[in-house]
């Protein structure tokens, strides 16, 4: 999430929701839901851990199960110290013993600063080395035309000495609106696995062990999804402007039959999270229609977009100009989203990525 609710993924402005400064005790559990059912309009005030009630035996829930990256490491180039900020999980470099990382790049500061008052970072070129320490560096090998900010990395470790060195080295990302330093079991949802998202899937955050196991007990089967969440603010409007980029995502053959059994029997699939819209709705979209294995998530959902797979979703209280909004757009018009903002910020419900969540999805099966 961006410092201000307005600017992330994409965003807009104004003054909105109040932010969520912590997460919930060690579970990040308990958090207020708003229903929304986008066929009438109502709204009911509850809590997650009525979810198992909001749904019905026969339902599929998706979650994802990207483990969050330490993220934001600190390096020094010849032009002064920079942050980076890793913007997807590392790809084998064509030649042997490398790895290439999308990476976008800030100048000094920390995360107590707002992301758009951060100096930008200096400007660098293909070629020049970041080190993180006496032993481990990066070289860029291309800079966005876009932004200078954008680059990518080539890191010549590679396997368990890359792995290592960045969970030693990397700090979670985050933004200022936090009361102090997050680690990384704050940002880890309870069913976290391969470590490829550089934000955390933070709708997931919410499903503690014992609204899983109660979920279960219902008759509503879970099944994942591996979606490479990514950064979602820049600091730089052009970048922004962009968001989300391009997103890696797995999708197990036992989940894409999940789909298809459940859709067949006239239940609903309820996803857990933007990016698992993302990740399911991306791959339905191409040619093939959904099916299993590996791929590059680049659709961008709006209020045009007819949703083939999910009939709704768990998610974050969003702004309007949010991409993620615009994404929520696909699901309910925007009078009944305009009437969750406004109970939201009625009743005080928190935003940001430890803040409350509305979930999207008709009443009757």
């Amino acid at each position: 999430m961006s410092d201000r609710l307005g600017a992330g993924r994409g965003g807009g402005g104004g003054v909105g929701l109040t932010a969520a400064a912590w997460p919930r005790g060690g579970a990040s559990g308990g958090a207020r839901l708003i229903h929304a059912d986008p066929t009438t309009g109502s709204l009911e005030e509850t809590h997650t851990e009525d979810l198992p009630r909001l749904l019905s035996a026969g339902d599929l829930v998706v979650v994802n199960d990207a483990a969050t990256l330490p993220a934001s490491l600190r390096a020094v180039s010849r032009l002064g110290p920079v942050e980076i900020r890793l913007a997807g999980p590392p790809e084998r470099a064509p030649e042997a013993g490398a790895l290439l990382v999308p990476a976008v790049l800030f100048g000094p500061g920390t995360w107590r600063q707002r992301t758009e008052d951060r100096p930008p970072p200096p400007r660098l070129r293909p070629g020049d080395t970041l080190a993180f320490d006496e032993s481990f560096a990066a070289r860029i090998v291309q800079v966005s035309r876009v932004s200078p900010r954008l680059v990518e990395l080539r890191f010549d470790r590679v396997g368990s000495a890359w792995w290592e060195t960045v969970y030693r080295l990397g700090r979670p990302v985050q933004y200022s609106h936090l009361a102090g330093p997050l680690d990384l079991w704050h940002v880890n949802t309870a069913f976290a696995a391969r470590p490829w998202a550089v934000e955390a899937p933070s709708a997931g955050l919410a499903l503690t062990p014992s609204l899983l196991r109660a979920l279960r007990r219902r008759g509503i089967r879970l099944v994942a999804v591996t979606h490479a969440a990514g950064l979602s603010a820049t600091g730089d409007p052009v970048l922004d402007a962009r968001l989300p980029f391009p997103e890696r995502s797995h999708i197990p053959e036992e989940t894409v039959e999940a789909v298809q059994a459940t859709r067949s029997a006239g239940r609903r699939v309820v996803a857990i999270g933007t990016t698992v819209v993302r990740a399911l709705e991306g791959r339905a979209s191409e040619p093939e229609g959904l099916r299993a294995g590996e791929g590059l998530t680049t659709l961008r959902l709006g209020p045009t977009h007819v949703p083939r797979v999910v009939h709704g979703l768990l998610s974050g209280l969003h702004e309007r100009g949010e991409s993620h909004f615009e994404l929520l757009r696909a699901f309910a018009p925007s009078s009944v989203l305009d009437a969750v903002l406004d109970r939201a910020r009625r009743e005080g419900y928190r935003g940001h990525e430890f803040g409350d969540a509305c979930l999207i999805l008709r009443k009757d099966p």
